[in-house]
């Protein structure tokens, strides 16, 4: 019971994670007044306070001191903040320049770069419909490029720059919200620094543009951390193979509302990229499903053979310790039988001994007794 309630409590935080991220262009496009630099800016500085209180409350500072002493971790930290930040300022871009299609091809892209990143830098060895499904994505790509009259670097740039940060993520080893308050740690005197140039300069649309804009501009840092509280939420709750699929929620709904939303124009040609994209996600899904079935069997399989292994270790016990038994048994009765003999002959020798001592008085009360054989004569 408990584990069906934990799972739908995953499944609660998975689908408002990635609902969130999916609904993100609706945010952006609310502030399409301001820059998308500044923007950025605003989502970085803002982002900081927020995990700062977030870890407060968890009381989580012990990561804090190791990282600093450790040089290695601490670039490839910073090399994360640089590139995450540029798929931030790449989509809010999009969203509000009227990319929000071809951004959301970006994501669903993105697990097919990350299978390619594997094979590439990892040395990973595909599994043959994961590699039908990477030739199906650079076939959609080709078709994208046709459609649009180049090629679809939004698109690319998107997918290419979240796989590069999952990948140095690897080599930081912290989760969600420590990752996060490192990164926005980095990004925050930068960031800060451009937003007072900004004021200066007089271009500042927190300044500028009314007390809307600036209370939506820092509610970027609330908008960047709530679905990544989510998503930590659901990971911890939720088979990998559930969080895998639930992913392509976002995309899909960064596609509805360029579609039905902004009225983005979808030709039949980009129909057919995106349905090429579609069908090798449906590939990798239908594998890690198959995947993750046969590990379970196997692994099930692994269980029932250890199990009979200790039932049959326990049942040779069982038989040793009877045989053991039998064999104390005879020999308790052995010894049972021996001091029975011997109880009985003392029984014996002690009732001889009482008739001689009977005799005794009655032959002093009669005839005298005849001289022993060898004692000397008077």
């Amino acid at each position: 019971m408990e584990s069906g309630n934990t799972q739908r409590a995953g499944l609660a935080y998975g689908l408002a994670a990635y609902g969130m991220w999916g609904l993100l262009p609706l945010y952006w496009h609310l502030l399409d007044a301001a820059s998308p630099a500044e923007i950025l800016a605003h989502r970085m500085a803002w982002s900081l306070p927020v995990a700062a209180l977030i870890l407060l409350a968890l009381r989580r500072w012990s990561w804090v001191r190791p990282l600093l002493r450790q040089p290695r971790r601490l670039a490839l930290v910073a090399a994360c903040a640089a590139v995450i930040s540029v798929n931030w300022f790449l989509y809010i871009w999009a969203v509000n320049a009227g990319h929000v299609l071809e951004a959301s091809l970006g994501y669903f892209i993105n697990p097919l770069v990350s299978i390619a990143f594997g094979v590439l830098v990892l040395r990973e060895r595909l599994r043959p419909l994961q590699w039908t499904a990477v030739g199906v994505g650079a076939l959609a790509v080709l078709v994208m490029a046709v459609a649009y009259g180049r090629v679809p670097w939004i698109s690319l740039v998107l997918a290419f720059s979240f796989a590069t940060y999952g990948l140095l993520k690897k080599g930081i080893k912290l989760d969600g919200v420590d990752g996060f308050a490192a990164e926005t740690a980095m990004q925050f005197i930068p960031a800060v620094g451009f937003l007072v140039f900004l004021g200066v300069r007089g271009d500042s649309a927190f300044v500028n543009d009314g007390i809307g804009t600036a209370l939506l501009l820092a509610g970027c840092g609330v908008a960047t951390a709530v679905p990544l509280i989510c998503f930590g939420a659901a990971a911890v709750r939720l088979p990998l193979t559930t969080v895998g699929m639930l992913q392509y929620l976002a995309p899909t709904f960064q596609f509805a509302l360029g579609l039905l939303v902004f009225h983005e124009s979808m030709p039949p040609e980009r129909w057919a990229g995106f349905a090429l994209v579609w069908l090798a996600l449906a590939l990798l899904t239908w594998d890690a499903l198959r995947t993750a079935r046969t590990a379970r069997a196997a692994v099930a399989a692994a269980g029932r053979r250890a199990g009979a292994a200790v039932a049959a270790g326990a049942a040779g016990a069982a038989g040793a310790a009877g045989a053991a038994g039998a064999a104390g048994a005879a020999g308790a009765a052995g010894a049972a039988g021996a001091a029975g003999t011997a109880g009985a002959a003392g029984t014996a020798g002690a009732a001889g001994a009482a008739t001689v001592a009977a005799d005794g008085p009655a032959g002093e009360a009669g005839a005298p007794l005849p001289a022993a054989a060898d004692e000397p004569s008077a």
